[in-house]
This record gives C-alpha cells, structure tokens and sequence, in this order.
C-alpha cells in the first residue's frame, strides 16, 4: 500500500498516536476566519508511524489508497485525526469499592437509581 507523507510546521497533539485514521478537509478564509467550505471529509489513511511529534517539523507516515493528484496540495487543507473507540476505551480498575450514601437533609429524600460496571477480570 502506498505512503502519504505528512510534514507540520508546529507540534502535533500529544493524542495523536500510531494506529488512529487521518483526515483532510478543505478550507478557506471568510471575513478573518478559518472556516471548512464542504462537507467532504476525506480519508487520508491510518497513521503508520511518527517521527519527532514535539518538534517544529513533526511528520506523520500514513497507509494510504489515495492517488497522487489527490495528495498534492494538501498544504492548504485541514489535517485531523480519530481514534479507533474499541482501542481506547477505558473501564475502572481494581478489585474493591466501597460507597457509603447520606442524606444529610432534615426532611426525607429518594434515591431514583444507582449504576455501576462490574466486568470479571480474572480468575
């Protein structure tokens, strides 16, 4: 599969890791503002590595079934990046947890629902 080759000129976000999709969108200036003049999202591919993501010219080395022509120019388009949900989800951890609920209210109180996640994690 073929590479797109991204180069910024400041940092990129601290986020943005190996594995997540990027993204470009064209923009354009309006009245002094930076705005997104369709609703075209186009998928560059997902981000295969990155090199000095805190320097000035961070670069970022994407899998990509774009085509040349549409690779040219993105200079002037919007860069984004996602995350893959199933790869970044977070749940508690631990073994034990200990609630303890007061009304602390003169008059009498009602309690409508109370949730928690519970998942076996080992045996």
């Amino acid at each position: 599969m073929p590479a797109a080759t991204l180069t910024f000129s400041a940092p990129i976000n601290v986020s943005c890791q190996v594995g997540d999709l990027v993204y470009y969108v064209s923009v354009s200036d309006t009245g002094g503002f930076t705005t997104n003049s369709s609703n075209n999202i186009v998928e560059i591919g997902e981000i295969r590595e990155i090199t000095n993501p805190t320097s000035s010219t961070p670069t970022i080395i994407a899998d990509t079934s774009l085509g040349y022509d549409e690779l040219h120019g993105l200079e002037d388009k919007f860069i984004l990046f996602s995350k893959d949900n199933r790869a970044n989800l977070s749940s508690p951890l631990g073994y034990y947890a200990s609630v303890k609920m007061v009304n602390s209210d003169r008059t009498g109180g009602e309690m409508f629902s109370i949730a928690t996640e519970i998942f076996e994690s080992s045996k």
